[in-house]
């Protein structure tokens, strides 16, 4: 069967000599993709596979958030290899986007543990929740996943969250957690966990500094809503 291959594309339109050229800010999300996909079917080029694939935003819309081998490759165009190298991007993507050293952190803002968080849980398709273990200096110690739900909710105890801020000797930690949805506001269930963290770090001399929920480039903070 004759397939498309990239190199056969008018040299303006191959998305490597763009990259040499240019550089990887020079190429479109399809472009970039159309690197990984290699060579297209008797139909279509990679390009043109990459562009369906993006179209009305599907780079943050649908790839983002995939995780599953197999339903990406039932993408016309596409193979189990060829959706295993793009997740395999995706993964190497989401793990450098945090893969600074965690004790180069300093949270005092919420601004500042969303910049730390966003990236790692923006696109989880399920709820996970975190706790942010800081020293004296708010500086971070670790992170440490406490739960992993649903599509809609994770279910969180106090003994789970102070646990390993005992075991850390952390003098202060930040709970977050993500809405797959990507709208961040708070449930009434969200409060009252918060409030139920809040009192148990008091009552253990380690507070709460915050709790962020994370939406789709969007965030809730607790204590700018003086909850906390």
């Amino acid at each position: 069967m004759t397939t498309y291959h990239i190199k056969e594309l008018p040299i303006d339109d191959r998305p490597r000599e763009k990259m040499l050229a240019g550089g990887p800010g020079a190429l479109t999300d399809s472009e970039l993709l159309a690197i990984l996909i290699g060579s297209g079917t008797r139909e279509q080029s990679a390009l043109d596979i990459a562009r369906e694939m993006t179209k009305d935003n599907g780079l943050l819309n649908n790839l983002a958030v995939t995780k599953n081998i197999r339903e990406l490759a039932k993408t016309k165009g596409l193979g189990q290899a060829k959706a295993a190298t793009i997740i395999a991007a995706l993964e190497l993507g989401r793990r450098v986007a945090y893969a600074e050293p965690l004790d180069r952190y300093s949270i005092t803002t919420p601004e500042e543990g969303v910049a730390l968080l966003m990236p790692r849980l923006r696109y989880e398709t399920k709820e996970h929740f975190l706790v942010v273990l800081l020293n004296s200096k708010n500086k971070v110690l670790q992170i440490e996943q406490i739960s992993e739900g649903s599509l809609n909710s994770s279910v969180v105890h106090p003994r789970e969250v102070f646990t390993p801020a005992v075991l850390h000797h952390a003098a202060a930690i930040l709970a977050a957690h993500n809405h797959p949805s990507g709208d961040p506001t708070p449930s009434k269930e969200d409060k009252a966990l918060t409030e139920t963290l809040a009192q148990a770090g008091k009552y253990m001399g380690i507070p709460v500094l915050d709790h962020l929920i994370i939406g789709d480039a969007a965030y809730y903070s607790f204590k700018e809503h003086s909850y906390l």
